[in-house]
């Protein structure tokens, strides 16, 4: 029988690809995407599927909608029934299309920048190529590597989540290729879950001079609603609340009938987002004349420290500590997709590139890890699974 290739003998071979894998990030950079534009964000979708077509993959574009929709593939030829693994990720950025005009692509001095490219476009490319390591190779995963891309992460994957946690419920493991945590590139076993609510208040209008009594503030009742928002948060259980916008009124001559926040809710536990969850909604009005209704809530369940995350983190430490990385773990105030694998398959999340500067000007990939962090990925979809091999849908 053939031997192997060890992890560092992945990593020469990725490293001989690197150059295309730079190409690829470039390309993909060059290609505007903010989330609200389905059209951009369908235009990288459907460069992609020129390179599950080389990979000799079998893809699913779906509709689009709000989105420019997701993409599913999986090898042409696979025994049914047979165990999956899924890899993870997402096309869309935030930012607008003409931000390449003030930050086009470079790369000086070891360091790529340009919008998207750190959350995460370098990250799709590392996916690609990863599988690409595994062919060239001839290695055999335990488990069928399945791509999910979609393009609505970044708002809160409303059209494609029930796809992902369709996937994740029958997948023995799911690798999500979003950047590494800081300058070490931590890894995520652990996400806050994330909520966001809009609390809407209505009162009465009447004249501010002439009738003051005659009219119910729904900006004073907010006021006091607002405060009590904000002192739902617990530092020692690490729940933050935060009110992030207000409005309301009609003009300073009139008390306002009408006036709303959105509030955004973070929590490491399940337990503790439905106690917030009923909380906010239990919030009764003060101030005579008004009412209060709640909409919203959790689009993203906490992604808890499992042991089965654990374990495939353990796995993921050893393969690092052969190829020089000193790999660490982390829980992340942000959500994502591996939110919601997290809830049904071992999840590792955080595997992509290591930079700095998601959702800023600054926004950069360090070269430096790019192949070694591909390697990480097509060492991993090699290694023997944990616990229950699932079928395949």
């Amino acid at each position: 029988m053939p031997t192997t290739p060890s992890p560092e003998e992945i990593l020469d071979h990725v490293k001989a690809r690197e150059s295309e894998i730079l190409d690829l990030c470039s390309e993909l950079v060059a290609i505007e995407s903010p989330s609200p534009d389905a059209t951009a964000t369908r235009r990288v979708l459907d460069r992609l599927t020129s390179e599950l077509d080389d990979l000799g993959y079998r893809y699913h574009l779906s509709k689009p909608g709000k989105s420019g929709g997701f993409l599913y593939a999986r090898p042409a030829h696979r025994p049914r029934h047979e165990p999956s693994q899924l890899l993870l990720g997402h096309v869309d950025t935030v930012w607008p299309l003409g931000t390449l005009g003030s930050r086009p692509w470079s790369v000086e001095d070891g360091v790529a920048r340009g919008p998207g490219v750190f959350d995460m476009k370098a990250g799709i490319a590392q996916i690609l190529f990863a599988l690409r390591a595994v062919q060239d190779l001839d290695l055999d995963p335990p488990a069928t590597p399945l791509v999910f891309i979609n393009s609505d992460e970044e708002i809160g994957s409303r059209e494609s989540v029930s796809a992902i946690d369709r996937l994740s419920r029958v997948a023995s493991r799911a690798f999500v290729c979003e950047p590494g945590l800081g300058s070490s590139g931590a890894m995520k076993t652990a996400r806050k879950g994330l909520a966001k609510y809009t609390v809407t208040v209505d009162g009465r209008a009447a004249h501010a001079g002439l009738d003051p009594d005659g009219g119910a503030s729904a900006i004073l009742e907010l006021s006091s609603v607002i405060q009590r928002l904000f002192d739902l948060t617990d530092r020692e259980r690490d729940i933050t609340v935060n009110v992030g916008t207000i409005e309301g009124g009609i003009q300073a001559n009139v008390v306002a009938p009408w006036s709303q926040a959105v509030v955004d809710v973070r929590v490491l536990t399940p337990e503790d987002a439905a106690n917030v969850d009923a909380a906010i909604r239990s919030i009764e009005p003060q101030t005579p004349g008004t009412s209060i209704s709640v909409t919203g809530g959790f689009g993203r369940p906490p992604m808890v420290r499992t042991e089965r995350n654990a374990a495939l983190f353990g796995q993921a430490r050893r393969i690092g500590n052969s190829l020089g990385m000193d790999l660490q773990e982390v829980t992340a105030g942000g959500g994502s997709d591996g939110n919601t694998t997290s809830q049904h398959t071992a999840t590792l999340d955080g595997l992509g590139i290591i930079g700095d500067g998601a959702h800023a000007p600054s926004e950069r990939i360090d070269l430096r890890n790019l192949a070694p962090r591909t390697a990480l990925l097509a060492a991993l979809i090699v290694e023997p699974l944990n616990g229950t091999r699932r079928s395949e849908l």
